[in-house]
């Protein structure tokens, strides 16, 4: 537990870092969002352009408020569940 502490205090605990299996599900899903977006991006004017990369930067701070929400939610699910085998 000490260890862990330790980890997070200094930084060494980043929660919402996360690797790509190179073959995995999530790394071919991702591998198509970057070609169709390439695609599209090709497809569009200056102006339209634009509007993609606000699109896709509103979608990576939806991503990013779920990701914290969920993270949020399973931890105090883990901590319930420690409670309930303390008490």
């Amino acid at each position: 537990m000490r260890n862990t502490l330790e980890d997070l205090y200094y930084g060494n605990i980043t929660p919402n870092a996360q690797d790509m299996a190179p073959h995995s599900e999530l790394k071919r899903a991702a591998d198509r969002v970057a070609r169709f977006e390439n695609q599209l991006t090709e497809q569009l004017d200056e102006a339209g352009q634009a509007v993609l990369g606000k699109l896709v930067e509103s979608q990576h701070e939806i991503d990013g408020i779920t990701a914290l929400e969920n993270f949020i939610l399973g931890f105090r699910l883990g901590a319930k569940i420690t409670m309930e085998l303390y008490g």
